[in-house]
């Protein structure tokens, strides 16, 4: 049994979906693991962790949507610190969640046809996020 860890840096320059499949994958691939569990923690409270269909962009889209619906930015939360857009970020980060665990197969985790993974950055300004990425496995 092997364990390996890292920490990936993605920049964002808008809120939404960020598709963050390449950089995973290829990390994977440089631990030489077979089989295992691959866990990705999202190290802030203001943006979450996602896997979604990669080939669509409408999929992409109609969640942005839906979550700006679902929690838009508005005068009536109490929590504003960082503006309009703080308290809506960290509500969808509650509904959405900051870790994914994904099952390690013949080397690559074992992602469906059309899923990807992304970031879902909630907040307007740009940021740079970073997902701890650990990989249990041999």
């Amino acid at each position: 049994m092997r364990q390996a860890s890292t920490v990936l840096t993605v920049r964002t320059d808008r809120p939404g979906l960020h598709e963050i499949t390449r950089d995973v994958v290829r990390w994977v691939e440089e631990q030489g693991l077979h089989e295992g569990l691959l866990t990705l923690f999202c190290r802030h409270t203001s943006a979450s962790l996602l896997i979604q269909e990669n080939a669509a962009r409408e999929v992409r889209s109609d969640l942005e949507a839906y979550f700006a619906h679902l929690a838009p930015e508005s005068d009536v939360y109490d929590h504003d610190d960082e503006g309009p857009d703080d308290m809506p970020a960290h509500l969808r980060t509650a509904l959405t969640g900051v870790q994914l665990s994904i099952p390690l197969l013949n080397g690559a985790p074992a992602l469906g046809t059309w899923q990807g993974i992304y970031l879902f950055e909630h907040r307007r300004r740009p940021h740079r996020r970073e997902i701890v990425a650990h990989l249990l496995g041999e």
